[in-house]
């Protein structure tokens, strides 16, 4: 009785495997093996035996005809059942062609000697053989067979194979599947070399099948081999080769040195002809994605091809994915965050103000008004206590700091990482940065400078960018960075040189002379004490912020912090931790701190802001002695105004005087007077005084001066006396040994030495108290007659310019010493801001825009300065005449200009 069955496989030139119809319950088809009768075909090779002449071109034929087909067979005799299946001699048409018939024609079978008497079939069998061999088909070539080399074995030189074929597309015939996911493949290397590997399906992983009789296979098991058998089974595919199964991915594995062991399979692609095997499996339901395989997959797109897959095998529940919840995170969507609080929003972009480590930062939200400390989702940062990841910890941080602190980022909480042992509840987020919303936890995976946490495969609470982390991971493996070295790297010991106050003393002088320093601020232990880092020495120090006093804050839960101690903390903490600064030194505290001044961004004086937000006071001993301690009165009266946070309470004790004219946006009425320039500073930064030539001041002073020298011709010096900050005395000036009239900016009495402003001239000295004398009453009444004054509407480079120096020089060929006239354009304070013309200059009696300002900038020694001067606009005239005179000294390229236009001229 002849039956129907479908070929599963071609075990040779001679036998096939046959598979039945699915059962009505989905039961898999029982399987048979069928030996054609009458002949044989040679026998292909194992591990242990070669395979015979012309087997695999008997076995190709074959297969090529047969595979996948229906055919109609018929059992002649049945033979003992091995491995489970029955096994059967018989003859089988495909078609309605005998198989036999089709062999015996084309030379790739022989018939088998017979013992019975030949019937007519028997001789039209011979004569059809006699014809092959007459025509050299087959078997029958006289040229034999093509010699052909075949390894049975996986190659010994795992590494090196892969090395070799990694990549690269390579046709094969399936040979075996062992599971929905593992399968048996013959690569065609070339034409006369053939080598057997097994593979695991890259991206995805199917059920465990039965291997053997007994075995239980794992739920879709069979199915899924079942899948994969009925459309790939000794079908000619494409295979690429993508990794080792190794955990290449581990930090400082032995293997990445040393020699590896021989494999017992690779993992690559499978590729037939509508597509990736793996593509089908996981939508079908009956393989799921294997996250680890993201980075191999990368470059090849085919992560995002299983995610797809993997997405309407859950939404329609197929085999796997019966119970499964909504898409799994690593697909790159969110989902709603389970445990996260009301008060906090799962989204939100606010400023990073701290790097805990190469994996924590904390994030201030502005909405919640509170810092969050997140977890970067799937990352895992190297250890510091681990000395193999210590250095990698340090630059992993120092990379996150760089890209991130101070700066607005987008934070998505992908999922909260609850309490467990040692370790606080965490929230775990994406964080994206910079025009392109970059994923910098990517960025710090592909550097080499941190690992992709292994979730287990059913755990949805991972990145959203879970895929490209892995693929980022895989870069840097490929490239052997950072920790995937192996290289260990010391960590730089970092001294600290404040640890007492001998050890800061000998670094004092060499850092005053240093002028401005950069550095990093490692930790605010209150508003205005810090700890820096000077990571070009290795060094870490205390520094005090001069001048200013900020509330204290507690150490520890049993002190009480003083009012706006926290506030003043926070403050300098969310501002300046971990931001790099400049400073300047002056002097030392007792116990070791330096003092001195702090500059972020180059300009942004961080005294002059904490008080200016009422998050400091000034000290007004130590405030004298700067250069810069009228804008720090100026910041102190601005808060108190406000009653900003200490000054809250406060009420003023004088009445505000009127404004200025030209502070409401109005110019001031000309008023031209005849002065002398009678000092110029040029240091710390540019200023001058004038004295006023239009009043009786100066014949008052001419006479008061005439008189104080014939005082101090007769007086006698007071033995013991210390001036104190703020003394109006007489000192003796070291330019011409005179004495004059003076006020005291700061007195050090240890060094028995005071700075004094000669308060008619403006000079600035330092002088002994052997030169310095109380002033007598009747040289008081007169007031100071020099007044400090800047230049109206522009303003010098700044100091470290390598211009500063010769504008310096320039104006004092222009001013120093000479009497000028000047036109008052606003006051701010005691401070006048002129405009300066040589009585000399015929253009300015003319043109009321003519001046040495704006011959100044003219030569590229002076810019226009917009912030300093806001009054500028009320100058119409003078603007447009400055402006022409950028635009000159642009193109003549003069003083700065000399390389192009480089002027940081404000906007």
């Amino acid at each position: 009785m002849s039956m129907k069955a479908v070929v599963k496989s071609c075990m040779s030139g001679d036998t096939l495997v046959l598979r039945g119809r699915p059962g009505p319950q989905g039961q898999l088809p029982v399987e048979r093996v069928l030996h054609i009768a009458e002949v044989t075909a040679p026998r292909l090779g194992t591990s242990q035996r070669d395979d015979e002449p012309f087997a695999f071109e008997s076995r190709e034929f074959l297969r090529s005809h047969a595979i996948g087909k229906e055919v109609s067979f018929t059992s002649t005799h049945s033979l003992p059942i091995t491995d489970g299946s029955p096994r059967d001699i018989g003859a089988a048409q495909i078609g309605g062609q005998d198989i036999a018939t089709e062999l015996l024609k084309n030379g790739w079978a022989k018939l088998k000697e017979i013992k019975r008497e030949a019937t007519d079939e028997d001789i039209q069998r011979r004569t059809i053989e006699a014809d092959a061999k007459n025509a050299g088909r087959g078997q029958w070539n006289p040229d034999g067979p093509a010699h052909r080399t075949v390894y049975h074995t996986m190659p010994n030189d795992s590494q090196g194979f892969i090395n070799e074929w990694k990549g690269k597309p390579i046709d094969a015939i399936v040979e075996q599947v062992r599971d929905g996911t593992t399968l048996r493949v013959r690569l065609l290397l070339s034409s006369d070399m053939h080598q057997f590997i097994n593979i695991a399906l890259a991206g995805a992983r199917s059920p465990r099948a039965s291997g053997k009789e007994g075995e239980v296979a794992e739920p879709f098991g069979e199915e899924a081999k079942y899948f994969v058998e009925t459309r790939l089974l000794q079908r000619h595919v494409s295979v690429t080769l993508l990794s080792l199964p190794t955990p290449a991915a581990t930090p400082f594995s032995t293997l990445a040195n040393g020699p590896a062991a021989a494999a017992t399979l690779f993992i690559g692609t499978v590729m037939h002809p509508v597509g990736n095997i793996a593509d089908h499996l996981v939508g079908a339901g009956l393989a799921k994605v294997v996250d680890w395989h993201a980075g191999m997959l990368a470059q090849h797109g085919g992560m995002e091809k299983l995610r797809a897959a993997e997405k309407v095998a859950k939404e329609n529940r197929l085999k796997l994915y019966g119970a499964a919840a909504p898409v799994a995170n690593g697909s790159g969507t969110h989902t709603p965050v389970r445990g996260i609080s009301t008060a906090n929003k799962a989204q939100f972009e606010g400023q990073v103000v701290r790097i805990w480590s190469g994996d924590q930062i904390s994030v201030y939200d502005p909405e919640a008004k509170k810092e969050r400390r997140v977890q970067l989702s799937s990352v895992r940062g190297p250890k510091t206590n681990e000395p193999k990841q210590a250095s990698y910890a340090v630059e992993a941080k120092e990379f996150l700091r760089k890209r991130l602190i101070g700066n607005t980022v987008s934070v998505n909480v992908d999922f909260i990482r609850p309490k467990e042992g040692e370790y606080e509840e965490r929230e775990c987020a994406t964080i994206r940065h910079g025009p392109t919303k970059a994923n910098v936890a990517e960025q710090l995976i592909e550097k080499g400078l941190a690992t992709v946490v292994r979730h287990k495969r059913d755990d949805e609470n991972r990145s959203p960018d879970y895929d490209k982390l892995m693929a980022a991971e895989q870069t840097a493996v490929t490239d052997t960075r950072g920790l995937h070295s192996g290289k260990e790297i010391a960590v730089p010991k970092v001294v600290n040189i404040s640890d007492t106050h001998t050890r800061a003393n000998a670094f004092l002088a060499q850092f005053k002379r240093a002028g401005r320093v950069s550095a990093l601020v490692d930790f605010v232990a209150a508003g205005s004490r810090f700890k820096l880092i000077l990571s070009k020495e290795n060094q870490s120090l205390t520094f005090v912020l001069a001048g200013i006093r900020a509330p204290r804050s507690a150490r520890n839960p049993s002190e009480k912090s003083e009012p706006f101690g926290t506030e003043s903390l926070e403050f300098s903490s969310r501002h300046y931790l971990q931001r790099d600064v400049e400073v300047q030194f002056d002097s030392l505290d007792k116990s070791g701190g330096f003092i001195g001044t702090m500059y972020y961004n180059k300009t942004e004086n961080v005294a002059l802001n904490l008080v200016r937000e009422g998050l400091a006071t000034v000290h007004a001993y130590s405030a004298e002695g700067l250069s810069w301690s009228k804008q720090l009165f100026e910041a102190e009266e601005e808060a108190q105004k406000e009653q900003k946070n200490i000054w809250k309470d406060y009420v003023a004790d004088a009445v505000v005087e009127a404004t200025d004219q030209s502070e409401n946006g109005t110019a001031l009425k000309a008023d031209y007077l005849d002065v002398i320039v009678s000092d110029v500073k040029t240091s710390p930064q540019f200023s001058f005084s004038v004295q006023l030539l239009n009043n009786d001041g100066i014949t008052t002073l001419e006479k008061l001066m005439h008189d104080f020298s014939l005082h101090h011709r007769t007086a006698s010096g007071t033995p013991g006396f210390t001036p104190r900050n703020g003394d109006l005395v007489s000192a003796r000036f070291s330019g011409d040994d005179g004495w004059y009239r003076a006020k005291v900016r700061k007195s050090a009495i240890s060094k028995k030495e005071c700075d004094v402003t000669f308060i008619d001239y403006g000079n600035q000295e330092t002088v002994p108290f052997s030169r310095v004398r109380p002033l007598d009453p009747q040289f008081r009444s007169l007031p100071g007659q020099a007044q400090e004054a800047r230049l109206s509407f522009v303003r010098f480079p700044d100091p470290s310019s390598e211009y500063y120096d010769e504008a310096m020089d320039r104006f004092k060929s222009l001013c120093e010493g000479r009497k000028l006239i000047a036109n008052i354009d606003a006051r701010e304070g005691p401070l006048l801001h002129l405009r300066l013309m040589d009585p000399s200059d015929s253009s300015s009696t003319t043109d009321p825009s003519a001046s040495i300002n704006s011959t100044l900038v003219r030569e590229g020694f002076c810019i226009i300065d917009r912030k300093g001067c806001k009054y500028l606009n009320s100058y119409a005239a003078i603007q447009q005449r400055l402006r022409q005179d950028t635009e000159e000294a642009k193109r003549s390229r003069s003083g700065m200009y000399e390389f192009g236009d480089v002027s940081p001229e404000d906007d």
